[in-house]
């Protein structure tokens, strides 16, 4: 497959979860996916992952920012919003709902084999989401180096 017919895949994964139509996983995850992030082998296990993400995060979303492709690999970058109002669970520790809204960069890489995705990481700001969902603070010196809006 071309690195667009990869990117458009990887689109069409993007909306489908957007969407939380996980019935499309089936046509464009394979069967014995590998996820690098989480540990994870198997698109059932994949697909738990993202049902137990939408329990947390009921209005989760991302928006594509920019995709670079080149053969089976495809790099997206993506900004995730979501409002943390169900139980999400970190290294087996449940985190009850906060109510809090967050926002984040991610970047996904994800490798493309027969139009499926068979392989993918993820990589994201563990720092700031626990920080937004209110579970972290910064130290008055981390508030000075890491002001709101200095980005």
């Amino acid at each position: 497959m071309s690195a667009e017919e990869n990117k458009a895949v990887v689109r069409r994964f993007i909306e489908a979860y957007n969407d939380r139509n996980l019935e499309l996983f089936d046509d464009l995850v394979a069967p014995d996916y590998v996820d690098g992030t989480h540990r994870q082998r198997g698109r059932d296990n994949f697909k738990q992952l993202f049902t137990l993400a939408f329990e947390a995060f009921p209005d989760w979303h991302e928006q594509i920012e920019e995709m670079i492709a080149e053969g089976d690999m495809v790099w997206v970058r993506v900004t995730a919003t979501g409002t943390h109002t169900g139980e999400w669970s970190l290294s087996g520790v449940p985190i009850p709902p906060t109510g809090r809204k967050l926002a984040m960069q991610m970047v996904f890489i994800w490798r493309v084999v027969n139009g499926r995705l068979a392989e993918g990481r993820e990589v994201d700001d563990s720092v700031e989401f626990l920080r937004q969902l209110g579970l972290l603070e910064y130290t008055a010196k981390g508030n000075k180096v890491f002001e709101e809006d200095a980005g």
